[in-house]
């Protein structure tokens, strides 16, 4: 079933924000709020498709060498690393080595640093559903993977030559940005603010 559950200050969380002290502190903080502005939401991109296959928590505890590794994640200056760049990316302990995520991140910042400033971000919040047709999720169960939005948004993505974002990929995506907001109905962090 796994219903919202009391942390230790006696607050309900959604379950999964209880299970890591990393993982608290991000659920609190940052799950599910409001995220603009394309270099940002490059990021969230990219560490949703490093994180395909993994744990979040294994992404999480390694996001600041990924900031590092890939320059805050500014789209203008990963458009421009180089093939020695990509080689010490792979040779990065810090980051996830994997050379088609890799590969996708780079090809990503190039096609990303042709489009126009904010349409990254104009694009992404145009598949945000209407909050009043969600109702909130009560226990783990009612939370979905993929949903039709997130479906669509991969497959504009793709379109625009967007590499290594599928349905599943894009609802974290959504779910981490704040597009929807799938705390459960008795967790404390539900319409949580906004995260510059």
């Amino acid at each position: 079933m796994s219903a919202a559950l009391p942390a230790a200050d006696g607050g309900l969380r959604c379950p999964w924000g209880l299970s890591a002290e990393d993982y608290l502190a991000y659920h609190d903080t940052e799950w599910g709020r409001t995220v603009h502005g394309d270099d940002a939401l490059f990021e969230r991109l990219c560490l949703e498709a490093f994180q395909s296959g993994l744990s979040w928590i294994t992404i999480l505890r390694r996001r600041e060498t990924f900031r590092t590794a890939f320059d805050g994640f500014r789209i203008e200056a990963v458009a421009k690393f180089t093939d020695a760049d990509r080689e010490r990316l792979l040779a990065d302990p810090g980051i996830i080595r994997n050379k088609a995520k890799v590969d996708a991140t780079l090809a990503n910042a190039k096609v990303l640093a042709g489009w126009r400033a904010g349409e990254l971000d104009e694009l992404i919040w145009s598949y945000a559903p209407d909050p009043a047709g969600r109702p909130a999720p009560r226990t783990l169960s009612d939370v979905p993977a993929i949903t039709p939005e997130s479906t669509a948004l991969a497959k504009a993505l793709k379109k625009r030559s967007i590499r290594f974002v599928g349905p599943t990929t894009a609802y974290a995506l959504m779910q981490a940005c704040g597009l929807v907001d799938d705390h459960l109905a008795d967790c404390v962090a539900r319409g949580g603010g906004s995260t510059p």
